[in-house]
């Protein structure tokens, strides 16, 4: 990213591209043998031209364009001439190199990869990444006599030392302080995860307990981030007695862990000792993006074994089918995979920095360059936030368990094939697991689309369709699932007649409701919870007993 700020002076952005060969998306569109028809050519060309001559004849005469893009929404774009201009010829520009990528003739994938690519180069070339091009750093600039501009390269070279962007105020948060605070113990550890039991908030709870297997690929408390907002203290206070998955963070002694070792060493003990310590044969279970992943995989390598240990499945914003990925497909093919085994496959680790710049690569308007703005060439610090400190809390993945995992789920899309993967000694058949299933996606989730979340409801139940729930939320991957009932934000969508039917259906014929869906949830997981009982005496129990407070060790530990 930034080599193409290097390469293309800011310039550039304000003058018209009579001759496209002169931009560099071309350049990019012949290596990767991609081309454009050119009739398709010469009408873009001919509409940019237009448009481009308008904007220079309203400059003539004073008139300003109109700056409907939020980057520039700030009065200082709107009342200079050359800075309106400069934006507006950047944005023209724009549009027109996602035209050009659009309109290119090559497979699926190395079209998506191209849009993906130019939208990268645009993004990272907007003005108000500059400070000679952005107006308000200028005036920033000025009117603190260059203090911002100080405090702004200050807080550029700490970020260089950390490795990553200040997306917040990380020293206004601690883990088991003001984020992830719900009272319980831990009452299980292995080198891969920590068992968290959660204490009673009734005077009595569910007969079976609800496990919750959260993503490996970053932190629990993203379930768990403030009292108001934590989806494990609202079913706590559902009657529910909860337990939870804490990951490891794996350091160079986890560097041989694999995918086998996540299910048999993470979920499915987990599952035994839930089981245990409640006295019950089954729990309700519960998965998150890829704890979803590995939840479901667990169930169905227990199902081939014979054993059946839940009373339901819930699935929020997680892929069991790979076939729809989202962007995240630009990152997925043999070349890609195949570099990973060779140098991590065997042994290793993936840094979780690489991770976390990947997914703020998505939106990288919001989670880089906005920050680049405000942090740098304003000299403003971030304020406190609490869902982005933990954005910045990453973990690290053992490298043979990412390279499988990528492999045969992204690339090869096995796990939603019937005998297709052996994980733990056994066949995988995701068809095998008998229990009702909740599935939840996020209308706007650019990482699990939600028709990928819905068709879950083709894989899970075949012979019993009415066992699954579906439920469509709005907002995005975290937001979404995030949406606590007091808050009364956003809004669900439901449709039980069409669940597991194709997704546009299903959408077509939804009803539409205010607030939250983890009411509806709620009533999911008592259905299935069993009778009320009295709340148990103690955490553990004499084979696992309670070991440290909650949130734990593991949680604590951090990838930089």
């Amino acid at each position: 990213m930034s080599q193409l700020v290097n390469q293309t002076p800011w310039q550039e952005w304000m003058k018209p591209a009579a001759s496209v060969a002169e931009m560099p998306v071309l350049d990019m569109l012949k290596e990767a043998g991609a081309t454009i028809k050119p009739a398709v050519l010469a009408k873009l060309q001919s509409e940019y031209m237009q448009e481009f001559g308008q904007l220079w004849q309203n400059f003539a005469v004073s008139k300003l364009p109109e700056l409907k893009d939020r980057r520039f929404s700030s009065s200082d774009w709107h009342t200079h001439a050359m800075h309106a201009y400069s934006a507006a010829s950047y944005l023209l520009n724009a549009r027109f190199l996602m035209a050009l990528a659009e309109s290119v003739e090559a497979p699926g994938k190395v079209k998506q990869k191209i849009s993906f690519a130019v939208q990268q180069m645009i993004d990272a070339m907007s003005p108000a990444n500059f400070l000679v091009t952005n107006p308000e750093a200028q005036a920033k600039l000025i009117e603190s006599k260059g203090e911002s501009l100080a405090k702004g390269i200050t807080q550029m070279l700490a970020d260089m030392q950390k490795g990553r962007i200040s997306q917040t105020d990380e020293s206004a948060f601690e883990v088991g302080k003001n984020v992830a605070t719900t009272e319980g113990v831990v009452v299980f550890e292995n080198r891969l995860f920590q068992l968290i039991q959660y204490t009673p908030l009734t005077k009595t709870v569910h007969q079976r307990p609800l496990l919750m297997v959260p993503p490996c690929i970053n932190k629990f408390y993203i379930l768990d981030l403030q009292p108001e907002n934590s989806v494990v203290r609202y079913a706590v206070e559902q009657g529910h007695t909860v337990f939870l998955v804490s990951w490891a963070n794996p350091d160079t002694s986890m560097s041989d862990v694999t995918w086998d070792d996540y299910v048999e060493q993470g979920a499915i003990k987990a599952l035994e000792v839930v089981r245990s310590i409640s006295k019950q044969d089954k729990v309700n279970a519960f998965g998150f993006c890829v704890g979803g992943t590995i939840i479901s995989t667990a169930l169905a390598v227990l199902a081939d074994r014979g054993e059946h240990p839940v009373s339901s499945l819930t699935l929020l914003t997680a892929l069991l089918d790979f076939s729809n990925t989202g962007v995240l497909d630009v990152f997925v093919d043999e070349m890609q995979v195949s570099m990973r085994e060779q140098t991590i496959g065997a042994g290793g680790l993936l840094p979780g920095r690489d991770l976390a710049s990947t997914f703020s690569s998505l939106r990288a308007n919001d989670l880089v360059w906005n920050y680049v703005q405000s942090n740098y060439l304003k000299g403003e610090a971030p304020p406190p936030f609490d869902l982005l400190y933990w954005n910045a809390d990453s973990t690290n993945l053992p490298g043979p368990m990412f390279c499988w995992y990528l492999r045969n789920t992204y690339l090869e899309n096995k796990l939603m094939q019937p005998g297709a993967l052996i994980v733990a000694g056994n066949k995988v058949d995701l068809g095998k697991i008998d229990a009702p299933v909740f599935i939840y996606g996020s209308r706007e989730d650019h990482i699990v689309p939600w028709q990928a979340a819905f068709a879950s409801t083709r894989l899970l139940n075949l012979k019993q369709k009415n066992r699954n729930t579906f439920v469509l939320g709005a907002s995005g991957h975290i937001a979404g699932v995030v949406n606590p009932p007091a808050k009364k934000k956003r809004s669900y969508w439901l449709n039980p007649d069409a669940v597991g039917k194709d997704a546009d259906v299903w959408m077509a014929g939804a009803t539409e409701y205010p607030g939250s869906w983890w009411p509806v949830w709620s009533e999911f997981l008592a259905e299935h919870g069993g009778k009320m009982v009295k709340v148990p005496a103690s955490a553990g129990n004499k084979e696992f007993p309670a070991s440290e407070p909650a949130p734990g060790r593991y949680v604590k530990v951090r990838a930089d």
